[in-house]
């Protein structure tokens, strides 16, 4: 299920920030959040949204695996990514349940501008979210910001932070490829959204970059 259209507010304009592991979009939008501006992060309200959603949670039970949750009512994770991630339909299953819950939650954060009185510091709203077509977010923001790195910076950043193999940081940067929105070009020339980069190597300066793309996109 992709997200349905949320015409923003006069004035209001809803920008999403991707970017695979290790390109630092957690980076930029904590960046945007210091500067005053409301970010949804996608990742963490999906978790709590499910954590919390008795209608996902039956769902979960019911289509995906009757061992979804345990007796204390907590979701069994490691039992669902055993049956998703082996079964994609049943992985299909999930990901529409969720994005249907993050839609319906991302509505209602745009209706109150992200929790904060619309002004002038505040007409810009953030979404955090690494899978922007495949959620079918790109569909309904005004603006899509990549953050970019060189593929070894990624994989050094993404080594170090999470404690894990070079090989499987490389295999996830080659799943994640297609969220790309130059790839997401190349396979959609007619609907593809434009987009802007930042660059986020390690040297070029962030908060630069930051204030010219919110100057642009007023």
């Amino acid at each position: 299920m992709t997200i349905n259209n949320h015409p923003s507010k006069p004035g209001q304009r809803l920008i999403a920030v991707t970017g695979g592991i290790g390109s630092g979009k957690s980076v930029v939008c904590r960046i945007l959040s210091y500067l005053g501006y409301p970010v949804y992060d996608c990742d963490s309200r999906a978790k709590a949204l499910m954590a919390a959603s008795e209608e996902i949670k039956e769902v979960l039970r019911g289509r995906i695996t009757p061992d979804a949750v345990n007796p204390d009512g907590t979701l069994n994770r490691a039992a669902i990514a055993e049956v998703v991630f082996s079964n994609p339909d049943k992985l299909a299953i999930l990901d529409r349940t969720v994005h249907a819950a993050v839609n319906a939650d991302i509505a209602a954060w745009r209706e109150t501008a992200g929790g904060r009185t619309p002004d002038a510091g505040t007409a810009l709203l953030f979404i955090e979210s690494a899978i922007p077509f495949k959620s079918g977010l790109h569909k309904i923001v005004d603006d899509i910001w990549e953050v970019s790195a060189p593929e070894e910076v990624r994989v050094a950043r993404a080594v170090k932070r999470d404690n894990v193999s070079e090989e499987a940081v490389r295999k996830r940067i080659a799943s994640q490829a297609a969220e790309s929105p130059a790839a997401f070009a190349t396979a959609n020339p007619s609907t593809a959204p434009s987009y802007r980069t930042i660059l986020n190597d390690g040297t070029s300066p962030l908060l630069p970059q930051i204030l010219t793309l919110i100057e642009a996109t007023r």
